[in-house]
């Protein structure tokens, strides 16, 4: 551990969530919003479904670390969404079973704080043709289906109504355009930079609309190390210096106004 101690927020899934801080994802995207003010902690695993996550939740959440996070946001569901196999290996997982796992994991993460926070990440819908372009005929035995990732979303979304837990509906969001595979999905499956585009705005719409206190929202977190310095820039009255602690990146600002993001 590393001081001074920041805020931490955990991303915990599998690949949409290992895959999140290429350049563009939408987790290098939080990382650099966050620079300064908490610590994006990124723990995902490619191809688990959340009996995989189960198996490990007491060990990448222990109960009694010395710092818990402020945030989690979790993505299962596209691979327990999956057909099952004829050979009964694979990663597809009953709905109910997934339902009941998910709220084993939201109960947990719960226990660890009262200030943890948890945004649950539905799976983002799938485009089968373009699965079946990239990946031939790999998933012919156990197919992933745009219909089972609603499915899986829509009852992820009614266990948060359930817990009072904050919900992204990816499959959802993905869908207000027409060409939405084309823009959002790189295979099919996982997301281009257009897609972590989305991503990222919809959880900061979440964190942003929280009644979370302290608020976890970007723009209101403190900075770190914020005081003046003489050692910063020299301003253009020559005589003082500008404190860049703070600064919003010009590539930081369209992130200001989610509203007017261009997805």
């Amino acid at each position: 551990m590393i001081g001074p101690g920041r805020p931490l927020f955990v991303l915990f899934g599998s690949s949409i969530v290992q895959m999140s801080f290429k350049v563009g994802g939408w987790g290098s995207i939080l990382a650099d919003l966050y620079a300064r003010k908490a610590d994006i902690l990124l723990r995902g695993y490619g191809g688990w479904n959340s009996r995989n996550a189960l198996e490990v939740l007491n060990e990448i959440f222990p109960k009694d670390a010395a710092l818990q996070p402020s945030l989690v946001i979790v993505y299962y569901g596209g691979n327990d969404a999956m057909q099952p196999h004829p050979s009964g290996l694979g990663p597809h997982v009953p709905l109910p079973e997934y339902i009941d796992n998910m709220k084993k994991i939201a109960l947990h993460l719960k226990s660890l704080s009262d200030k943890t926070r948890i945004i649950f990440l539905t799976s983002p819908p799938v485009d089968e043709a373009m699965i079946h372009q990239h990946f031939g005929n790999v998933f012919d035995k156990h197919p992933r289906t745009n219909e089972s990732c609603r499915i899986y979303s829509e009852a992820l979304v009614e266990l948060g109504k359930q817990l009072d837990i904050k919900v992204v509906n990816l499959w959802t969001a993905f869908q207000h355009r027409d060409d939405w595979a084309a823009a959002y999905l790189m295979d099919g499956i996982h997301l281009s930079s257009g897609g972590s585009r989305v991503v990222a705005k919809e959880i900061l719409e979440v964190i942003k609309e929280a009644e979370w206190e302290p608020s976890l929202y970007w723009m209101k977190m403190p900075v770190e190390y914020s005081d003046d310095s003489p050692y910063y820039p020299v301003g253009p009255d020559d005589k003082s210096t500008t404190n860049v602690s703070d600064h919003v990146s010009r590539w930081q600002v369209e992130w200001t106004d989610h509203n007017n993001l261009k997805l």
